[in-house]
């Protein structure tokens, strides 16, 4: 289920991963919850749709995969807050947004 490349997916309201022994990995879950939460605020398709189109402005514009892929505003919020354990009791609505650019 999860495509070749990456460790695990978030697609509301699961969390897949790779190897089932990545379940114990307290960052990795954080972070794919971060995703659970901006797909819900989204109302899931909105969440798609956004990420999708993201992802090609910025590969169009850096004509690399994994920089556009690390560029998503979805992708830079988890990334910079999964290792605190408690960023989703205090993260406000919508927060990705600061995460734009």
């Amino acid at each position: 289920m999860v495509p070749k490349g990456y460790t695990a997916m978030a697609l509301f309201p699961f969390i897949f991963v790779h190897d089932n022994g990545l379940k114990k990995n307290g960052i990795l879950i954080n972070h794919e919850k971060i995703h659970l939460r901006q797909q819900a605020e989204l109302l899931i398709v909105f969440f798609y749709l956004w990420y999708l189109i993201e992802y090609f402005i910025k590969l169009f514009k850096y004509r690399n995969h994994a920089k556009a892929y690390h560029s998503i505003s979805f992708e830079r919020e988890a990334y910079i807050n999964e290792s605190k354990g408690n960023y989703l009791e205090n993260r406000p609505l919508w927060n990705f947004i600061k995460f734009v650019r």
